[in-house]
């Protein structure tokens, strides 16, 4: 699923011109500044959750620049120092609920490994491609089947869509690992049918209400944006804004068609909510990762604009872009002053930029 570089620079080329910050300089310095974040191990923020390390090294992969190249190889080298005898990519955290979130690690990991181009850790990505096909919940209780939560390891049931469309997109960006599986093992994937299946049923339906319907919201009984009460009292959980695009590129990785109604509601819920003062639903908590999925799951899409009924198409691209680039500090950057998601570590804020301002330039 890699793209050429190529595209990528005539993008940046073309949008960059509207800005006199520009993308591209936004880019640089974002990555300027992560570089002298990293420590000596490798590593980023805090090194019990490699995922934060993915995400960076992922974002500074994605920016193709060589002169990057020893900072890349350098962070790989702490991700694979993660990598634990069952195949998954986390630390171990006894004591924590929720373990060592080993498939929200496992599943970044995998993805920013893939990001390097490294061609010597093919057996890696396909171990931790079989431990992350496990980590699907496949079991009785019906409302968290065909999902991922933080760990299996856990003595309950418990799935989210945050958990899901990280592993389900690295399970897509791996998938053409499985080629260089040695012959007589059995190849992993995940169980595509039971993840649609999860999905839909995270789609707020027409009885919702006007303001929730054709959205996603966290989980089967998590009300990250609180709740509403329906026509029929009926209490139901609110969509917003960066699970909803988390939903539409979990859709598109699933094989549903763009034409698709499930894609085309995403799409309108977006577009009747459109705002980027704001991670809709859920104010500044996780704003910055809902500029990252936003780009992540258009990039899915395909497409530079939102279409939106009766009226003009949203320019989502450009709009994003202009919005992240005016948000970077001076130092290079981006930090969320509220806290919840952990966005007001700098590194995870910074690494989500940039990565947001790649992918709407692709």
């Amino acid at each position: 699923m890699k793209k050429s570089i190529v595209p990528v620079i005539a993008s940046f080329a073309i949008v960059s011109s509207l800005f006199a910050n520009t993308p591209a300089d936004s880019v640089k310095k974002g990555i300027a500044w992560l570089i002298t974040q990293q420590a000596e191990d490798g590593s980023f923020s805090d090194p019990q959750f490699p995922a934060l390390t993915a995400l960076a090294i992922w974002a500074i992969a994605e920016s193709k620049d060589p002169q990057y190249k020893d900072a890349v190889k350098k962070g790989s080298e702490f991700i694979l120092s993660k990598v634990q005898a069952d195949g998954g990519i986390y630390h171990i955290i006894p004591d924590r609920k929720g373990g060592g979130l080993t498939t929200y690690n496992t599943a970044i990991c995998l993805t920013a490994l893939a990001a390097t181009g490294r061609d010597d850790i093919n057996g890696v990505i396909l171990k931790a491609r079989i431990f992350l096909a496990d980590n699907q919940y496949l079991g009785d209780e019906g409302v968290y089947k065909g999902g991922f939560g933080y760990d299996k390891s856990t003595d309950r049931a418990y799935t989210d869509m945050m958990n899901t469309h990280f592993s389900i997109e690295a399970m897509r960006r791996t998938q053409h690992f499985e080629d260089l599986r040695p012959a007589g093992e059995t190849k992993a994937d995940a169980n595509w049918d039971a993840a649609l299946a999860f999905l839909d049923s995270m789609i707020n339906g027409a009885d919702s209400g006007a303001e929730n319907a054709g959205g996603f919201y966290y989980a089967p009984n998590d009300p990250k944006a609180g709740t509403a009460t329906n026509a029929a009292d009926k209490i139901v959980l609110n969509s917003y804004g960066s699970i909803t695009y988390a939903g539409l590129m979990s859709l598109l990785y699933c094989k549903v068609d763009k034409t698709d109604s499930r894609v085309r509601s995403a799409l309108d819920w977006a577009s009747k909510h459109w705002t980027l003062d704001e991670n809709p639903g859920m104010g500044e908590q996780g704003l910055y990762f809902f500029y990252n999925v936003m780009a992540r799951s258009m990039s899915v899409y395909g497409e530079k604009n939102i279409p939106r009924k009766d009226a003009e198409p949203i320019r989502w691209a450009d709009e994003m872009t202009a919005k992240v680039v005016s948000l970077q500090k001076d130092d290079g950057s981006w930090t969320n002053r509220n806290g919840r998601f952990w966005e007001n570590d700098p590194v995870l804020a910074t690494a989500y930029s940039v990565l947001a301002l790649i992918y709407a330039a692709n």
